[in-house]
Formats: C-alpha cells, structure tokens, sequence
C-alpha cells in the first residue's frame, strides 16, 4: 500500500500536533483530522487553535488548506484515508467497574466502529491514543466483526511520548518512534509502511518495532517511571526542608551522575496533566486485576507522594498565616498545570486555589495562556459546601501579573512561566500590603533577590529566605 491520505479521529492534543507535523514534513500526503465536536473542528479552521502549544499555530496557518484539513465529515475522511490514527480520548472511568481507575475506552470503540462502517477498502489503523495492554486485540475484534468480504485491517499500536508545552518539538525531535505490531508477513509489511512515513524526518535508528503488547505498555510504563522521579525529587525536598538542605543542589548532584541524569528532577508542587496520573492509575488497576497486589501498591505510592507534596505546600502557606487566611487578598500567579500550555487538567494551582478559598481567601488569579471562564470554570465547585457564587465572587482574573498582584498579601507562584522570572518584583512588593509574601511552588525565582527587595519567600525544598 502507497500512502497518499492520512486520517487522524480525534482532533484533541495528540491529535491536532501530530496531524500537523506529519503534514509540514510529508507536503505529498493529504492529512486530514476529523472529529464529532463541531467547536473544536471550527477552531481549528480559525485563527483561534483550540489548543496552545509552542510553533503549532505557525504549522497549521502554513499547512492548512493545502494538505491539512479539519473536518466533522469524519465518514468521508476514514473511506477516503489509506491509513487511519486513533487519537481520542482515554479518560479514566467514572462509572461501573474500575471505576476511578480504569481507562474507558469507549471512545476507542466508538472509532473502531465508525472504521469499519467507513471503508470500503483496506486500511492501516494505527492505535495513537493511550490505552491498556492488549486494547488493540479490541479494536481487530471490532474490525472483523464487523468488515465487508475482501476488506482486511492490520492494527499497530504507535503510542505518542508527546509532553504538553514541547509536543511540536518533541514530534519533530523524537528521542523514539515505537511501532507495535504482529509477526506476520501483512502486519510487518503494514509497520514497514508506517516507519517509512516517520523516516522522512526521523533517522530510522530512533524507529523501534516491537510486538504490539510491549508497545502499549511501554506508554504506561514511561509516563509511570517520570512520574515516579518527579515524586521521588519531591520527597527529597521535605526532607531538605527541615534538615536545611537545598533540593536544587542536590538535584544537581544526583543529575551529574550518569545512571540518573538530570531531567525530571525538578521539585515543585507537584505534578499535574492529562497523562501521568491517568495512566498511573490505569497501570495500578492493571495490576490489581492480574493479581499483582505489591506492584499496585508500588505505583500507588507515586500518586500519594504526588497528593502529599500539593497538600504540605497548602499547609506551608497556612502556617505563614497563623492558620488563617480569611478576608486575605493572595494573587495566584500561573494556573496551568505547566509552562508552555493553557491545559488546566489535575494542575496543582486548582488544589492551592480551592483550599484558600475553603479558607475565605480572596484570590486575584493570573495566567498567560488560561482564559478566564476556564479559571472560574474548574474553581466553581469548592471543596467544602460553600455556594459556588460566592466562591465566584471571591475570584477576580487579571490579564496581568501586576494588577493581579496590587494591593495583595502574598504571591503564590503555581506555575513556572518564564515571564515569571523577569518581572520588577520591586514594582510589585511596592503595591503589596505589608508584610508581602511570596511562595514559589515552581522554584524558577531567585529567591535571595526577592528577600533583599523585603519579601518573606518560601519555596519548595529550601527553608525560608528573610532579609
């Protein structure tokens, strides 16, 4: 089979970039993305992308409509496309059994559906979203059942190891391609198929080919193992705290060894996104139902260090307030659960904002990237029985880091935008109330500076810095 059309399902953060990519660096290729959500398909035919990512609006204002297309028309797009990504949603189940835990992959089927009523010939369907350990056993399931005589599908599994924030890069620059698949003549022709796609700007010794069951769980396993590192620099940190160790150097020293090196060693809050912790509590029930009780409880490990480290920052923030923060204004500086995207999913700033709001905080909140009905969408449900208008009121969004600032008590930095570190913090401990607090749950300030300016600063992993 020659690749000509290109079918992405799913028009979502995997979805958008990858399409993308694969359109700016294979111009002879028709990609096209198509997705149900009507909104979300407008948006990528505007000049508004319903996702931010760093160079991903450049791409698609140079591809779209040349060999880049949105579309809801989503029949016409899989019996159109020789080869066919499944790139929806795996959100963990809120219902029936592994609920809490388990990835409901609906969605997934719902695709494998849509495929098979769709085609009216063969086709590579390649399993992008991300997924338990045998789910593309599912989807051939699926496609046999449901396939017209002579038509035949041959299922990869082709996981993305895209960060949110560097997923262009990461799609342009991959440390890996993994394609999983059988060992048969037609699905290794199919994975040859699809690695001669990533060749064009990937060198073919970054392309692994693996059985499709080790693809799937490699997926869960790295987001599990960087999770598990951020979690344990985490740990450290509380232990710095009150011996009067700097994390920030030890991190360094525990980086310059060359069996841990030094990337996702960074102490702050706590992690957040879409992945880690949905594909941790995948793996956790994985486990749980092959029996595996002590690998379980392993991995649970990781998530509870992860809730422990947002609820000490919390306290910390507390205790510099004599454990009363009402009818206190605190400015909230960064609300996406990292840098370089407007992604709010699990971010810490939606713990550390709801709890001073439990508190009778009043919270002026400022983000880059974050809209405004976003903020006091996630924030409208507080954790106590407040009235959620009342909450609402206790609320005001700045459009920037100054006004966000004026007339407040304290700073607390939630996440680590680069506009952070250069801003005139002397401006702005001027139109703070007295005594001004800054809090850094990132670790991107420069502290000391900070206490020469007056501010009383903690961070994450140091004991307190006063002038």
């Amino acid at each position: 089979m020659v690749i000509r059309k290109i079918c992405c399902i799913g028009g979502g953060y995997v979805g958008g970039p990858t399409a993308s990519v694969l359109a700016l660096k294979c111009p002879d290729i028709e990609v096209t993305v198509c997705d149900t959500n009507a909104k979300k398909i407008s948006e990528w035919n505007s000049d508004k992308l319903p996702i931010f990512e760093p160079d991903l609006e450049d791409i698609v204002k140079l591809c779209r409509g040349k060999n880049l297309f949105f579309t809801t028309n989503c029949e016409r797009a899989i019996s159109e496309a020789d080869l066919i990504f499944i790139s929806v949603n795996t959100p963990i189940k809120t219902f029936g059994h592994g609920k809490g835990k388990a990835l409901d992959l609906q969605h997934v089927e719902d695709a494998a559906r849509m495929i098979a009523a769709s085609s009216k010939r063969n086709k590579i369907v390649v399993e992008k979203s991300t997924v338990p350990v045998r789910a593309a056993e599912s989807i051939s399931h699926i496609l046999k059942a449901n396939q017209i005589d002579g038509i035949s599908y041959q299922v990869l599994s082709n996981p993305e190891f895209l960060a949110e924030g560097s997923a262009i890069n990461d799609l342009l620059y991959p440390d890996r391609v993994l394609i999983g698949g059988g060992d048969d003549s037609d699905s290794v022709d199919a994975m040859n198929e699809l690695s001669s796609i990533y060749k064009r700007w990937v060198s073919k010794e970054k392309i692994i080919t693996t059985d499709t069951w080790s693809s799937e769980l490699s997926k869960l396993g790295a987001n599990a193992i960087l999770a598990q590192r951020l979690s344990s620099i985490n740990a450290l940190s509380a232990l710095c705290e009150v011996t009067g160790a700097d994390v920030n150097q030890v991190a360094t020293a525990l980086g310059a060894d060359s069996r841990i090196s030094p990337n996702f060693l960074h102490a702050n809050i706590g992690f957040g996104g879409r992945c880690f912790q949905k594909d941790i509590l995948n793996l956790i029930y994985i486990c749980e139902c092959l029996n595996l009780p002590e690998v379980a409880h392993y991995w649970q490990n990781v998530l509870d260090m992860n809730e422990y480290q947002k609820n000490r920052f919390a306290r910390k923030i507390m205790r510099s307030f004599y454990n009363t923060v009402h009818g206190k204004r605190i400015a909230l500086l960064g609300f996406a659960f990292k840098k370089n995207t407007c992604d709010v999913k699990e971010s810490p700033a939606i713990y550390i904002a709801k709890m001073l709001l439990d508190e009778g905080a009043a919270l002026q909140i400022y983000d880059p990237k974050v809209e405004e009905s976003q903020i006091l969408k996630v924030l409208s449900k507080p954790v106590t029985s407040n009235d959620s208008e009342i909450v609402q009121q206790a609320i005001t969004v700045f459009s920037d880091a100054y006004a966000a600032t004026k007339d407040t008590h304290a700073i607390v930095v939630c996440t680590g935008w680069d506009e952070f570190t250069s801003l005139d913090y002397k401006k702005i401990y001027e139109s703070m109330l007295k005594p001004a607090y800054v809090f850094d749950g990132t670790n991107v300030l420069d502290l000391r500076e900070l206490a020469k300016i007056g501010f009383h600063v903690e961070s994450i992993g140091k004991g307190p810095i006063v002038r």
